[in-house]
């Protein structure tokens, strides 16, 4: 399971007033904090600043790898000035996060991809309205991919995002998705599939609970990228525990390791 640590985001009040203030110590130790947690990738975002994103988004990606012995960032921006700025500084193999089949975004991000290493978020999004199912998403997920693999993106760096929308609007969003993350995975052979979990319970009670239930229901249908709190320790123990059952785990080493520890304490 790739993990990307979500909680460098400028819209959260204490990250915000950090990067406002250029607090590099307060950055940091969230940044620590999630790659010793278990993050592959630390999402960085500075969208809330306008006309400053992408100094601010330089700022991050030189803070976290600093601290981070270079790990890699997902840059968090549909604006191609900010990645480019921030690339221009970033160690290793970024992310994108993220292109989508909407014209602006598309336009922008594919020349940035096109012929890289970079790994890149496909999110199932396009002009029209937001694809509410099964057969809407994949019909967006085909024009992506098609159209990064043509730009020579390779499969293994595609990151599908079917887009998850909260179950509380309407009831048949949680199972759309599931079923869109199954047919992207059996039909596009090489691609991965990632998403945020946190609109999933939107408007709903005991959200915590609801992400960590629907994670494993995702898994069993083949996700293999998350975009969530690693520090939300019930969290990354269900995702072990939901890669053992599903066969994912050679010989539950990882589970037994993740015991040991004491992670499922």
């Amino acid at each position: 399971m790739m993990i990307v640590g979500e909680l460098i985001n400028a819209s959260r009040k204490a990250i915000g007033e950090a990067i406002k203030a250029q607090d590099a110590a307060a950055i940091q130790k969230v940044a620590v904090d999630q790659k010793e947690a278990g993050a592959d990738f630390i999402d960085v975002n500075a969208g809330i600043f306008v006309g400053k994103e992408a100094d601010y988004l330089e700022w991050l990606v030189k803070n976290v790898q600093e601290c981070t012995d270079n790990a890699p960032c997902c840059l968090d921006s549909p604006d191609p000035k900010a990645i480019e700025q921030a690339l221009a500084v970033h160690k290793g193999v970024a992310m994108i996060n993220s292109i989508s089949m909407e014209t602006n975004r598309y336009d922008a991000i594919m020349p940035i991809v096109a012929g890289t290493d970079l790994k890149v978020v496909a999110l199932c999004m396009d002009d029209t309205a937001m694809p509410e199912t099964t057969d809407a998403r994949l019909a967006i997920a085909d024009k992506l991919i098609n159209g990064l693999v043509q730009n020579n993106v390779p499969l293994d760096n595609i990151y599908v995002d079917p887009l998850v929308q909260p179950v509380s609007t309407k009831d048949s969003f949680g199972v759309e998705f599931l079923d869109a993350v199954e047919a992207i995975m059996t039909k596009f052979e090489g691609v991965h599939t990632v998403c945020g979990l946190s609109n999933i319970s939107y408007g709903l009670p005991l959200r915590k609970q609801v992400n960590r239930n629907f994670a494993v229901l995702a898994i069993s249908r083949g996700l293999d990228g998350l975009i969530i709190d690693p520090l939300d320790k019930q969290m990354m123990a269900n995702i072990i525990i939901a890669e053992t059952l599903v066969g994912r785990d050679s010989y539950c080493s990882n589970y037994l390791k993740a015991y040991r520890a004491g992670q499922f304490a």
